[in-house]
């Protein structure tokens, strides 16, 4: 019975989210307390308090906990109007107000321990400390006192906090958005988007590894999510290409890589993206547009080291015979790529993401009903909207916990601190400003949901790129990057986690091999800064320029990483080979030719020690 009820609520939260972000006129405040609270209910009930509790019978415990979050959210909202005109540290919070702000920040934190791990439960948590008695450190970090009920005050009480941009956006087009990509997938989209892989790339040398590349990629932009990619479309790619002859690890990684790449790639893209849209006042519309050559850049170096691996140990394709024609493949499910035109449409034509996110879903139901083989019952439709809400429980974590650290961070303004550390190490120097951004971001996104890495990032370092004359827009995308590849990152690699299980392989074996794989994702970035024509930005010859030296960069790149192109490639000449490449992502004629010659003599050193069966070293 609990199991019923739960599904029920999942699902009745869906309609509601629905109805409040398309059609109702509450204030977008009322709206962020209602979901959080709902979400906050969902975690409890859902979600033990251990990773080994078992959920067949719900502890009086967390149905306390969630009858609490209920509470606290009836609470706050019948306070939004008053919580609205209020001013900020003048007017007194009531007894009242501590005491459901605080019971908020428990269930909140306790909500972000069950969802996405100590991990970044223990960053939140240091902040909130940095906070409340960084004013005892002095120096440079330290900063002015700041008593309970002005970290309350400012956490609580204000759109810079909990009820900030992070879960705004996942209560409104990040969750629309979700519920698109899982209707698509339940009416079939998921099913015809593999099949239509596996007709373009199926039957040629490693077809295996190249459908996991092309359709976890088409699949990874409606998901917006590297895990679900890879549980969703790796179940069937990784088996496929590990009876094919590939091993394990690079079976398993390259639906990591390709999964990845899902979240960069327009219309749809991921959580963060939204984020970013908000954040920056950027219009979604165009950073789907410059997100679009770089996203596609991304899958270059990793089809070609798939085909590079699959020509080098004589790989071959899927039998024909078990690929649908081409035919049957749009008459059963070409519909379905609709409802990515309506949204790509509607967002080009100037509509917000949550209407375009809307239209995008009435498109995915229309379309479904054309047929009787895609055709959603009622039970369907309603495992969809109760899914979705699952799906969502962890995002609402993670963006509930990037709201607390931005609340802390705009209290004790770290992130010009932050600025000044980066510029000491750097030298101010913007190759060595932006090297050191990356791995920063890197390393404040292990272990952490792509949403939280990116507003972390956004907060901390994005004052450095403002302050190095970067554009916005590419400044951001450079973080965006790197908070997705976080996902792929070792030691907390989540993809690479799912995947290990589906491959029976070590998932940091995995992630190391994916990272390889996606060798271009790290790269891209820096190319684009360069080269403002991947982001659209220039005339026509200086976009489509850009992206030919970048397409002939990573592919040296790609031959460097794999050690092959019809012969193997010794240590030297792969050296050479990886610096060809990189000169040609920077760009510029003088950068084209030094590049040019480096690798013809790559290629020629390479040569001579082939026919000299010299050792490679």
């Amino acid at each position: 019975m609990p199991a019923h009820l739960i599904k029920a609520f999942s699902a009745l939260t869906a309609v509601w989210v629905v109805y409040a972000a398309g059609f109702s006129r509450a204030d977008s405040l009322t709206l962020t307390m209602t979901f959080l609270a709902l979400m906050l209910a969902l975690t409890f009930l859902l979600i033990g308090p251990s990773p080994n509790s078992q959920r067949d019978t719900i502890l009086p415990t967390d149905w306390v906990l969630a009858l609490a979050s209920l509470a606290a959210g009836v609470y706050f909202v019948s306070q939004a109007d008053d919580i609205a005109r209020r001013i900020t540290l003048l007017d007194p919070l009531s007894v009242w107000d501590i005491t459901f702000a605080s019971l908020i920040l428990f269930l909140t934190i306790e909500a972000m321990r069950r969802t996405v791990g100590m991990g970044l439960t223990l960053i939140v948590l240091i902040f909130l400390a940095y906070n409340l008695w960084g004013d005892r450190l002095g120096g440079t970090l330290g900063h002015g006192e700041i008593t309970y009920d002005h970290f309350i005050d400012i956490t609580v009480f204000t759109t810079d906090g909990l009820f900030g941009v992070p879960l705004r956006v996942a209560a409104t087009y990040a969750f629309l958005f979700v519920l698109f990509g899982t209707a698509l997938s339940k009416a079939g989209g998921a099913q015809f988007f593999y099949n239509l892989a596996a007709y373009l790339t199926g039957g040629a040398v490693g077809g295996p590894a190249k459908i996991a590349v092309v359709s976890s990629g088409l699949y990874g932009t409606i998901s917006g999510s590297p895990t679900s990619d890879v549980v969703t479309t790796g179940s069937v790619t990784i088996p496929m290409m590990k009876t094919m002859g590939y091993r394990s690890s690079f079976a398993a990684a390259t639906e990591v890589a390709a999964s990845t790449g899902g979240s960069l790639l327009p219309p749809v893209m991921g959580a963060a993206a939204f984020i970013m849209a908000e954040y920056t006042g950027i219009a979604y519309a165009e950073i789907a547009l410059a997100a679009l050559i770089p996203a596609l850049l991304y899958y270059v170096p990793i089809y070609i080291q798939v085909h590079l691996r699959a020509t080098r140990d004589g790989l071959k394709g899927v039998d024909l015979s078990e690929i649908p024609p081409l035919r049957k493949i749009m008459k059963d499910g070409g519909l379905f790529i609709v409802p990515l035109v309506i949204i790509s449409w509607s967002l080009i034509a100037g509509y917000t993401p949550t209407y375009s996110a809307l239209y995008g879903l009435a498109g995915v139901v229309a379309v479904s009903m054309v047929r009787r083989s895609t055709r959603m019952s009622p039970s369907a439709i309603y495992d969809v909207l109760a899914e979705t809400s699952f799906r969502m429980v962890a995002v609402a974590g993670a963006c509930a916990a990037a709201g607390l650290v931005i609340g802390g961070i705009t209290m004790t303004g770290l992130a010009s601190k932050f600025s000044t550390l980066v510029f000491m190490i750097s030298g101010q120097n913007v190759l060595m400003s932006l090297i050191v951004a990356a791995i920063l971001t890197t390393l404040l996104g292990m272990g952490m949901p792509t949403p939280s890495a990116y507003i972390l990032a956004a907060v901390l370092i994005s004052p450095v790129m403002q302050s190095l004359g970067i554009d916005q827009m590419a400044g951001h995308l450079f973080i965006l990057y790197f908070a997705v590849m976080s996902a792929l990152t070792p030691p907390v690699a989540v993809a690479a986690y799912a995947a290990s299980a589906i491959a029976d392989e070590n998932p940091l074996v995995i992630a190391a091999q994916a990272v390889k794989i996606a060798i271009g994702a790290f790269l891209i970035p820096f190319a684009f800064i360069y080269q403002p024509g991947l982001l659209l930005n220039g005339s026509v010859v200086e976009i489509v320029v850009a992206v030919v030296t970048s397409i002939a960069g990573l592919a040296l790149i790609a031959l460097a990483v794999e050690g092959y192109y019809r012969t193997v490639y010794r240590w030297g000449p792969r050296l050479l080979m990886m610096g060809a490449g990189g000169l040609l992502l920077f760009g510029g004629w003088l950068f084209a030719l030094v590049a040019v010659l480096v690798a013809a003599v790559g290629w020629g050193w390479n040569r001579m020690m082939v026919s000299r069966q010299l050792p490679g070293t």
